[in-house]
């Protein structure tokens, strides 16, 4: 439950970069060129550049008393030709720069069915500088097409997740709702991997958020995942490997670079004044 099996490595890229389809292929062919001076392998899938379309809310109170207590809790509906599948994801994250605070929370659900709990560290860039590195710690429990309706309020939801109700200390007649009423379009490749050698392989993605209401470009993503059995059996010359070439993704396509939030951020701050939020 507390020992870490991800390391998720993340730049987040500035929307407007992406004006077309194409642009994926162009940033992916900077990444291809920057990997080997680094000794990184790096694949392209067969389908890598294959678009595959998501919505994704994320909901709470009015008062954002899940996020302003560091949990998001996100709804994610996967789309197959044009069409929304039958199942669909629902996360609840823990997420806190202390890796202590992030593994004494339980995100276990009191729900029937099968519960994924994943515990990350996520890299992402320094906030105000180019070819740093900072830690988030994030507990997930992920459920797939839960009998859950989010719109019950907060009091159904701390039923399912027990633990809310030590770490939110709200209003259980709280109402829950689409934070900023704004439902994200996500477009992701699958594009390819990373191989940092010993056995350290990482799959990576770009993705671009978009406002489904006006089409409008909210954030890009570039990140690369990596899951391990054991965090202290990592290579200390793989990791080193893989440190070093995403601080070389930031510093050597710097116009692509979007410092400062993380894409949950955005959409809390999004038309707003900054949310409070334990992200660092």
């Amino acid at each position: 439950m507390d020992d870490i099996h991800y390391r998720e490595y993340k730049i987040l890229l500035r929307p407007e970069r992406f004006f077309d389809p194409h642009q994926f292929e162009v940033y992916w062919h900077k990444l291809c060129l920057i990997a080997p001076e680094f000794k990184v392998a790096a694949t392209t899938n067969k389908d890598g550049f294959k678009r595959q379309v998501r919505e994704v809310l994320f909901y709470d109170t009015p008062d954002y008393a899940l996020y302003r207590n560091a949990f998001i809790l996100r709804k994610r509906t996967f789309y197959t030709d044009g069409w929304p599948d039958h199942e669909h994801e629902l996360t609840l994250k823990f997420r806190h720069p202390e890796l202590n605070a992030a593994a004494e929370v339980d995100v276990t659900p009191r729900l029937s069915g099968r519960a994924d709990i994943k515990f990350k560290e996520e890299l992402l860039p320094l906030k105000d500088s180019l070819g740093g590195m900072r830690s988030l710690y994030s507990h997930n429990c992920v459920l797939m097409t839960p009998g859950l309706v989010l719109d019950e309020g907060l009091g159904r939801i701390t039923q399912v997740f027990p633990e809310l109700a030590d770490h939110c200390p709200a209003d259980k007649a709280s109402t829950i709702s689409l934070v900023n009423n704004l439902p994200v379009e996500e477009v992701q490749v699958n594009v390819g991997s990373f191989d940092f050698g010993h056995g350290l392989i990482a799959k990576a993605t770009i993705s671009v958020w978009r406002d489904r209401t006006t089409e409008t470009s909210i954030i890009g993503e570039f990140a690369f995942q990596a899951k391990f059995d054991r965090y202290d059996d990592l290579h200390i010359k793989a990791r080193a490997r893989s440190e070093e070439f995403f601080k070389a993704a930031q510093t050597r396509a710097p116009e692509w670079v979007k410092l400062g939030a993380t894409k949950t951020a955005l959409v809390y701050n999004f038309g707003k004044q900054l949310v409070a939020s334990h992200e660092g």
